[in-house]
């Protein structure tokens, strides 16, 4: 039986754990559609922009105001998450991913509770995501969260209208 775990990530290793699985998650994005692929490209137009936020990640995600978690089964990395404050009371969740081979073993409803325990335990009542419209299995996790759709919190830009959809749990 496969065991998994979700944790902090913590170390050069876990960082670069993460730093790989969210590579992953933006070409996984990029191979969706045509449209996905220009969305992520208008928020991180190359490889150097997005190269930049991955070295900035526990810079933006680091404790007080945020968290970084990694899923591993059986001791492999298999999926990331991370939150930060963007608002008084407020926090994001952003960059949930969880690799192929490792969807149907709950990895990405774990890695919620524990991002939402963590928001949670920092004192935020908030908690806002945004994701695709296209990741249908997505929506259903959050939506059995107790998340529910809203506006957009942060400007669209127009590539995204219609594309990315926004959701908002209070705790």
């Amino acid at each position: 039986m496969e065991k998994l775990i979700v944790r902090t990530a913590t170390g050069e290793r876990d960082l670069r754990s993460v730093r790989n699985l969210c590579w992953d998650y933006r070409t996984y994005l990029q191979a969706l559609s045509e449209k996905e692929r220009q969305i992520v490209e208008t928020f991180y137009p190359d490889e150097t922009a997005y190269g930049d936020l991955m070295a900035r990640l526990t810079e933006i995600h680091a404790p007080p105001k945020g968290s970084i978690r990694l899923a591993e089964l059986d001791g492999a990395p298999v999926g990331c998450g991370m939150s930060y404050g963007i608002a008084p009371g407020v926090a994001e969740i952003k960059r949930v991913f969880v690799r192929k081979t490792a969807r149907g073993y709950g990895a990405g409803r774990a890695l919620c509770e524990a991002l939402i325990a963590d928001i949670r335990a920092t004192g935020y009542h908030t908690v806002m995501l945004d994701t695709s419209k296209s990741l249908t299995a997505a929506r259903r996790l959050y939506e059995s969260l107790g998340f529910h759709e809203r506006g957009p919190f942060y400007d669209l830009p127009p590539a995204a209208e219609g594309i990315i959809c926004f959701y908002e749990k209070t705790l």
